[in-house]
């Protein structure tokens, strides 16, 4: 007697008794777990294949312990370009014991409607006029610093408001060059 059954997202062929390592599971070492996902149960000629699962088949199951894997080497290369990376991992497995194939209990699901979420409304004076305020400076650095003037908004009916650029006055920067002797004129 033998199953097919979906345990952490793999399908697996199981016997009564046999022990097998799936993916890791989250429960504590001892705790025993059921899986009804059944998508084949073979007993001596008699063949169940369900559509996708057999309902009402479960297969019950002890943990026996967690474990990692061997090492894997991940080595990618790009020839001719002095490209290589060397990464690994070891991957988590859930060792398990199984102890019974069984006809269970049909579960019948339980519908419940998902009462609809309120979000929260924020009612919002419309904005009629914002001021960019500027940090205070030194007086020593008023001027050189750019002044931001005051942003209009203006309110329209309906629409969201137009923002107008702030407006930044211009900044000189003076270049200074500076003249580097000339080689051929130092040897005469």
């Amino acid at each position: 007697m033998f199953a097919i059954v979906e345990i952490a997202g793999q399908q697996f062929k199981v016997e009564k008794g046999r022990s097998y390592f799936v993916h890791r599971l989250q429960e504590e070492i001892g705790a025993k777990v059921s899986f009804d996902k059944v998508m084949l149960l073979y007993n001596d000629a008699d063949v169940k294949v369900g559509s996708p699962i057999v309902e009402g088949m479960v297969v019950n199951a002890e943990v026996l312990e967690h474990l990692k894997g061997d090492k894997v080497i991940v080595f990618k290369k790009k020839r001719r370009k002095g490209y290589r990376v060397k990464n690994g991992h070891r991957q988590c497995f859930t060792k398990i014991l199984v102890e019974d194939i069984v006809a269970g209990e049909v579960k019948k699901a339980k519908v419940e409607k998902a009462e609809p979420k309120v979000d929260e409304v924020i009612v919002e004076q419309p904005v009629t006029e914002e001021i960019v305020m500027e940090q205070p400076i030194a007086e020593e650095a008023i001027e050189e610093q750019p002044v931001i003037e005051e942003v209009m908004v203006e309110e329209t009916a309906g629409k969201q408001p137009i923002i107008e650029e702030p407006v930044v006055e211009d900044i000189v920067i003076e270049e200074v060059v500076m003249e580097q002797p000339d080689p051929k004129n130092d040897a005469e």
